[in-house]
């Protein structure tokens, strides 16, 4: 899910996000009981100090039937690894998901139709090897708060607890960017589709959950190559 079909709120993350995810983390483990987000939690999240070079990350898109966990679905997930300044396509993965509800008018944006929502997987299914492939990395996407509070929503559902993340959001560094270069950060400029233009990234279909996982990857090594380009890069200046 892009930008560009939701609103402009909550865009900024507070510094000490990385720290308070740990220690949520920690503090999550001692009560939740053996199972795929036990065995998450008990993966320490990358240090802050770590030099993307040597950075773990996951992107991931989801489509969804609006952008309330409470009362909409996950319709879709997708998700490709990012291994320091290198995409790892034999770990993408793509997942329909059949939520038992009607998609409504959510499918003028991402094409899933009732039919196909109707042979895909239960999200309880599907969230062990969510969890699995995020273990020990950074949650990575174009505006995170829809993955975060969607992932951890279910995870809630599921097992009880919620899941605490470390992220990056490539639409932040998009407009920490732009800002540095004097360039006025308009709501249509920081769509992600809006923000690969910026680097002559081509062009793919938009609004399909593997297609903007990847699409964010590309992204993201993009603006890391730009921020690197003016000195060392960690993940704690990513978060900042």
């Amino acid at each position: 899910m892009s930008f560009g079909s939701f609103g402009f709120f909550g865009l900024f993350g507070s510094l000490g996000r990385v720290a308070s995810a740990d220690s949520r983390r920690r503090k999550a483990l001692r009560s939740v009981p053996d199972g795929p987000l036990h065995d998450y939690l008990n993966t320490a999240l990358p240090d802050p100090g770590t030099d993307v070079a040597e950075l773990r990350l996951l992107a991931m898109d989801l489509e969804t039937t609006g952008l309330h966990p409470r009362h909409d679905s996950v319709l879709s997930i997708g998700f490709v690894p990012i291994d320091g300044l290198s995409i790892d396509l034999s770990g993408a993965r793509r997942f329909v998901i059949n939520a038992g509800v009607e998609v409504g008018q959510s499918a003028t944006i991402h094409g899933l139709t009732d039919d196909r929502i109707a042979q895909g997987q239960r999200l309880d299914e599907v969230l062990p090897e969510v969890l699995a492939a995020l273990s020990g990395r950074v949650l990575l996407a174009h505006y995170t708060d829809i993955e975060e509070r969607f992932i951890s929503a279910a995870c809630e559902r599921v097992y009880g607890s919620r899941m605490p993340v470390a992220r990056i959001d490539t639409l932040e560094l998009h407009r920490r960017l732009i800002v540095g270069w004097g360039e006025s950060p308009m709501r249509l400029s920081l769509r992600l589709w809006n923000a690969r233009t910026r680097y002559g990234l081509p062009v793919y279909r938009a609004h399909e959950a593997l297609v903007d996982a990847l699409a964010c990857a590309e992204l993201y090594l993009a603006q890391v190559a730009e921020m690197r380009s003016h000195g060392p890069v960690t993940f704690k200046r990513l978060q900042s």
